[in-house]
């Protein structure tokens, strides 16, 4: 059920807030750590194309929103940004402050920005129904490219920008969204 009120999403039905604050406060700092530690897990999982490889990444990106809500979802997210900066090697081709001058710089930015959103429109019921689950996923993917494609056309140039930064991963995203959008239904019905 969609609504403009913010609901619990599908983390918080699993871990019910623990009874004191310092307590929620350790479960989110885990989760968002979690979350981070999962998307340069996934950025691993990949296959050189190119300029930009084919990562699981976003799919990481995907859950971390939905599953931790707007907050929580962007902070995993600026969490790997910026432990990726500081030096952790998890980027898909690397780490450090080395790393802004990257191709692939700009899509690690629109993840924080594609979490928040997903995150948001979970809140809202979105993850409650595969149609609207998958809209949000869809949503939070677009998201994610406007400031990879902006920033990779400083490498390749506008006119090549589509060909090397979105084409190559239309049916892979297309999957990986699908199945995003598939599996929160199915997860708060089993819960139910």
């Amino acid at each position: 059920m969609k609504t403009l009120n913010k609901q619990p999403v599908l983390i918080d039905a699993i871990l019910p807030l623990p009874a004191t604050r310092i307590l929620a406060i350790a479960r989110d700092i885990a989760l968002v750590l979690s979350f981070a530690l999962l998307t340069g897990f996934c950025a691993k999982l990949k296959i050189e194309i190119g300029a930009v490889p084919i990562t699981m990444q976003t799919f990481a990106v995907l859950l971390s929103g939905a599953l931790l809500g707007s907050k929580r979802g962007a902070l995993s997210q600026l969490t790997y940004l910026l432990m990726g900066l500081a030096g952790i090697p998890w980027f898909s081709r690397g780490g450090g402050m080395a790393y802004i001058l990257s191709p692939t710089f700009g899509y690690i930015i629109g993840f924080v920005f594609a979490a928040y959103l997903i995150g948001w429109l979970c809140e809202r019921g979105f993850d409650r129904q595969v149609k609207t689950a998958i809209l949000a996923m869809l949503l939070g993917n677009i998201i994610l490219y406007i400031p990879g494609l902006l920033w990779l056309a400083k490498f390749v140039g506008f006119k090549k920008v589509l060909a090397v930064g979105l084409y190559p991963f239309i049916i892979g995203d297309l999957l990986k969204l699908l199945l995003a959008g598939s599996i929160l239904p199915l997860a708060w019905k089993l819960i139910k």
